[in-house]
């Protein structure tokens, strides 16, 4: 049976391309019938968050993605949480000790920034030089036991190719020369990632391990340590990076690359997960628009992700976001809709007026705020007037032509084919385009020069409304209506 893990360490926000990596994981095991599991990988105490494992967990869960097995659901696997696995690292750390496959190197921080600025000097790559490889393993065994600082590493062989077939990547080959003798045991006696990772996907049962490109060359490392448990590795695929417009690695300069700020700035948890799946992946059809995460996941395939880098681009999310937004029912929006109220300072109108609302905006909204702040005067009469659009719509005679329709709306019928009549009429007669009082009008209502159907905003503002706003605006704006 398929077994896949996401394993994140808590030192932070859940990143968005942690996200992918994540629904690539759950999707690969929906659609194959397996296991995904949530790992948390907390070893590198320096970097550790209060409260991380916890968001981290929250945000999975926002955007639907649930795991079979993890800290807060259990398992036949556990702990899944590292720092809690700290003796069975020991125990197996020991054991390649034991048959010579791991050692203790005693070399201080100074001794080892010394070697990298000779080898610097020397025009090398920085390697450690296996300088305590080869100590005789009683003395080792000695100064251990005698309390001098050290860590563990493991013999990596020399001029050695480690060829593995990456999922992605096709047939990847890379020279053990290049890599170092990996510490496995840190002096705080914390195990590092390399270990703690192959120890756990190999007791965790894992199949696939499906991570980011970065991962890619720590690959023969996690090889060699596995043979020299005498396991056999899981099938790896490393996935594309994640890039910005000018074709670099997607980072904190580029703005929000967090989860918890697109959750917050609006876009809904599909609308995010449907739009990350596509960076790097597709089912072969151009589709792009997915209902639901299950339907992505019964089309998804590891075999369909690209080895090329994606961009992420703001532009297609609010696509993608827009058509999530446009089918959603009128009922789950408006209770969606509820804390964007509550940032605004807005009261949330009736249900009946909302849902008015939601269907006037669907092809507008393309994040949830556009339904709140992005058409506050649906719930306010606006304090301020678009100068632009003032300078622009409001003419010599758009008071009287706004006092002329105002006039008119006292007494009318008030529904929108009414309120269009009433309009046209004042423009016949004064002989000019209906145009000439749409924007005026718009601007005295709204505040702004563009939005929905004017019939439509007129409408659901409702008549005492207009007419206040109305005479705000004549107040207000310049030019005076004369007898």
């Amino acid at each position: 049976m398929t077994r896949v893990r996401f394993a994140p360490s808590p030192t932070g926000y859940l990143h968005v391309g942690g996200l992918r990596t994540a629904f690539y994981n759950w999707a690969f095991a929906r659609a194959t019938g397996g296991t995904f599991l949530l790992r948390i990988e907390d070893t590198d105490r320096s970097r550790l968050v209060e409260g991380a494992m916890e968001n981290l967990i929250e945000s999975l869960r926002w955007a639907g993605i649930e795991a079979d097995e993890g800290p807060h659901k259990g398992g036949e696997h556990g702990p899944y949480v590292q720092s809690e696995r700290l003796a069975i690292y020991r125990e197996h750390v020991d054991k390649l000790v034991a048959e010579g496959k791991a050692y203790p190197c005693f070399a201080t921080p100074e001794e080892l920034e010394e070697m990298r600025q000779k080898q610097i000097e020397a025009k090398e790559n920085p390697r450690y030089d296996g300088r305590y490889r080869n100590l005789d393993p009683a003395e080792a065994k000695q100064r251990v036991e005698a309390g001098e600082k050290h860590v563990i590493r493991l013999k990596v062989p020399a001029g050695e190719d480690i060829v593995f077939d990456d999922v992605v990547r096709g047939t990847v080959s890379i020279n053990t020369d290049t890599v170092d003798d990996q510490v496995l045991m840190k002096s705080d006696g914390f195990p590092t990632y390399h270990l703690a990772a192959v120890v756990d996907d190999h007791l965790m049962e894992i199949t696939h391990v499906i991570r980011g490109e970065e991962w890619l060359s720590s690959t023969p490392k996690h090889i060699l340590l596995n043979r020299a448990f005498g396991w056999n590795p899981p099938k790896y695929a490393h996935l594309p990076l994640i890039v910005n417009e000018q074709k670099k690695k997607l980072s904190k300069r580029d703005g929000d690359v967090s989860v918890e700020s697109y959750r917050d700035n609006g876009f809904s948890a599909i609308g995010l997960v449907n739009f990350l799946a596509l960076l790097g992946w597709s089912a072969g059809d151009d589709k792009e628009y997915y209902e639901s995460l299950d339907e992505m996941a019964q089309a998804f395939t590891l075999e369909r992700i690209s080895k090329a880098p994606s961009v992420f681009d703001v532009a297609k999310l609010k696509h993608i976001n827009f058509q999530h937004l446009r089918v959603m029912p009128a009922e789950e929006l408006a209770e969606k809709l509820t804390p964007y109220f509550e940032k605004a300072g807005l009261p949330k109108p009736s249900d009946e007026k909302l849902h008015a609302v939601i269907e006037v905006m669907r092809e507008r909204a393309n994040v949830y705020p556009d339904y709140v702040e992005g058409c506050d005067y649906f719930y306010k009469a606006p304090d301020s007037y678009d100068e632009k659009t003032v300078k622009k719509r409001w003419k010599d005679d758009s008071p009287a032509l706004l006092a002329a329709y105002r006039k008119r709306l006292e007494t009318c019928h008030w529904d929108m084919e009414t309120l269009e009549t009433e309009l046209k009429a004042v423009t016949e007669e004064a002989e000019c385009g209906a145009g000439r009082l749409i924007h005026p009008v718009r601007l005295a209502v709204s505040g702004v020069g563009g939005g929905p159907g004017l019939y439509d905003l007129l409408y659901l503002v409702g008549r005492e409304e207009c007419l206040s706003r109305i005479d705000t605006a004549l107040e207000k704006l310049p030019g005076q209506v004369t007898a």
